[in-house]
């Protein structure tokens, strides 16, 4: 169990990806936060854990708030005594073509999908800190490196993302804390499998490996940079993506 004694806090983690990373956690060892605003199906993905013979908890929190992110953060380390192990999963689409975007559609994605990731990492950092270990990951995507038409606001809140993901790292990196980035090309979510079977066969013919990604791929990204295995690796952005974008 490569993250046994471990405790990990999974944003967005009631359903897809962010389900997806906080079972490949739990099944190395991890202990579990976690988080979402649908408190029903996070307490349904807790229980999934549980049957692993993990602790799990799960936590209501609107990350694109700072007073729910501390609150939520502090609620883990009271709960399972510590947080080792952040990663920043949550995010929204609200998409449009600039000239018809909304700005509360643009505020909206940038609260969550880059405010939301500060909050939650200002409010760990205080505990990894004072422990002087810490492993932060962020969800970014393939659009915030190559933009993507009619997504401005999700791809420039990605952008962002991996910009403070850089500077993080360079920040803790004195307090053994690292912070890295995993870009997700297009991969088989709720949102993918809404889109019609000729825009999914076009999607998989732009990339290399000849099909989107599953949840898994990801998992086992994240996997790596919080194990031992990514102990030396701090700033840098995962590109799992089947070379779509290289």
């Amino acid at each position: 169990m490569i993250l046994k004694d471990k405790v990990a806090l999974v944003t967005g983690a009631a359903q897809g990806i962010g389900k997806a990373i906080a079972l490949k956690l739990a099944n190395n060892g991890a202990e579990m936060i976690i988080s979402d605003v649908n408190l029903d199906k996070a307490q349904e993905t807790a229980k999934d854990i549980e049957k692993l013979g993990r602790r799990a908890v799960a936590l209501k929190a609107n990350v694109a708030s700072l007073h729910e992110a501390e609150t939520m953060m502090g609620e883990a380390v009271n709960k399972l005594g510590a947080i080792h192990i952040l990663v920043n999963n949550a995010g929204i689409t609200r998409d449009a073509l600039i000239l018809r975007m909304k700005e509360e559609d643009w505020d909206a994605v940038i609260g969550v999908n880059l405010k939301g990731v500060f909050n939650c990492t200002k409010a760990a950092v205080k505990h990894m800190s004072k422990q002087r270990y810490g492993r932060i990951i962020n969800i970014a995507s393939i659009v915030g490196e190559m933009g993507n038409a009619g997504q401005a606001n999700y791809a420039a809140s990605k952008a962002g993302v991996i910009g403070l993901t850089k500077t993080v790292a360079r920040e803790f990196a004195s307090r053994n804390i690292t912070c890295n980035a995993i870009a997700p090309g297009f991969i088989e979510t709720a949102m993918t499998q809404a889109l019609s079977e000729n825009v999914r066969e076009e999607l998989a013919k732009q990339i290399p490996l000849g099909r989107l990604g599953m949840p898994e791929d990801v998992a086992e990204g994240v996997l790596f940079l919080v194990s031992d295995a990514g102990n030396y690796i701090t700033g840098q952005v995962l590109n799992v993506n089947g070379g779509m974008y290289m």
